[in-house]
Parts: structure tokens; sequence; C-alpha cells
């Protein structure tokens, strides 16, 4: 494990093994907006900032069966929008991309395009103003194809004990592990479910 300045714990407290041992290099800080509920007068509530420390799993999966493609495990602070060129693909034969709002980016827009693929990154409020009517329908329509990622993360909180996207363990070498596995035990479970599927059928 290596600290920004480039050292391992190891090397921060040499005389102190043990704490070593616990103590993460690699995790980073960051924070998780939880969106508040609309009070009872109906006023918008304030929107809760969550303190998360660890690591965070980024997924591509595959529109029709929901199969994980590919999988990125980076610092709990890396920006979503950088991990776009991480997940996609090269051998998948579907040119759309569907994500959220914080892949949107002209540099993304860019390199999609670039690479034939049609983007249906979900587009931005604009500031201080409304969100346009047909930008909103355009976006809840992206939504019921986009939202199917979630339902990964949300299984494999329920089921395999992960926080939804930040992992929490010393070491992203330990984090990789782990979110490989849950990832390969999500692909048997979907696999099963299609091939029971298939059988009723």
């Amino acid at each position: 494990m290596r600290s920004r300045a480039g050292k391992t714990a190891g090397e921060i407290w040499p005389d102190e093994p043990a704490r070593a041992a616990q103590k993460d290099t690699d995790a980073r800080w960051t924070l998780k907006f939880a969106k508040a509920r609309p009070t009872a007068d109906g006023k918008p509530g304030i929107d809760i900032a969550i303190p998360s420390f660890g690591y965070k799993s980024s997924i591509s999966i595959c529109r029709a069966f929901g199969f994980i493609r590919k999988c990125k495990v980076t610092d709990g602070a890396r920006f979503d929008g950088r991990m776009l060129r991480d997940v996609i693909t090269n051998d998948n034969t579907a040119s759309d991309v569907w994500a959220d709002t914080a892949y949107r980016s002209q540099a993304n827009e860019r390199w999609l395009r670039r690479q034939g693929r049609v983007s249906r990154i979900h587009r931005r409020k604009p500031r201080g103003r409304p969100m346009p009517e047909r930008t909103a329908k355009a976006n809840a329509a992206k939504s019921t194809v986009r939202a199917r990622v979630e339902h990964v993360f949300a299984q494999q909180k329920a089921k395999m004990g992960l926080f939804i996207r930040t992992i929490r363990t010393i070491g992203i070498k330990r984090a990789k592990a782990k979110i490989t596995l849950a990832n390969l035990a999500y692909n048997m479970h979907r696999l099963i479910f299609h091939e029971r599927r298939a059988a009723k059928g």
C-alpha cells in the first residue's frame, strides 16, 4: 500500500507493525449524497452528505441480460465521469451507452462518437433554471434502462454484504479481489436465472 507521498504504511510507522497493518494508505475519503424527501408543506428537503472511506466499484452491464461486462476498482474519491472509458468494452455489438449525469462531459461525448457509440447519458438540469419538459421526459425514458445497473449494487449489498459502490477493505488489492469475486457470483446468479427461465419457456 502506498500513500500519495509514495510511502507504504510500513515506511510511515516502521516501529509499529501492528498499526501499519491496520492503516489503509490506498483508500480515500469521499462524500455520498442522500436525496432528502420533500417536507410536509411540499418544500424540498435538505440533502444529506455522508462521508465514506474506502474504494469504489464502477461497472458496465449488458442491457439484454444484465451481466456485468467490465469492472474498474478505484479509491472512493475517484470521480465517476473519469471511469467511462475504463468500463466501456470494445466487444459489445450494441452501440448505445446509458449512464447518469456524472458521466456527461464534452470529452466523454466526443470519445463516444469516435468509438461509434450513441450517447444515452442523462442531461443535467440547467443551472438556475427549471428542467425543460422535453429533457425531463428523455431522462425518465433513459432511467428505465440505466437503473438496471443499480439493481446490481442493490443485490450485492443485500446478498453479499457489500456497501453500494464503496468497499471497505485494507488495501486496493484486497478490494479488487473482493469485488471481482462478488461480480463473478452475481453473473453466475444471472446465468442460472436465464437458464431456468429458458427451461420454463
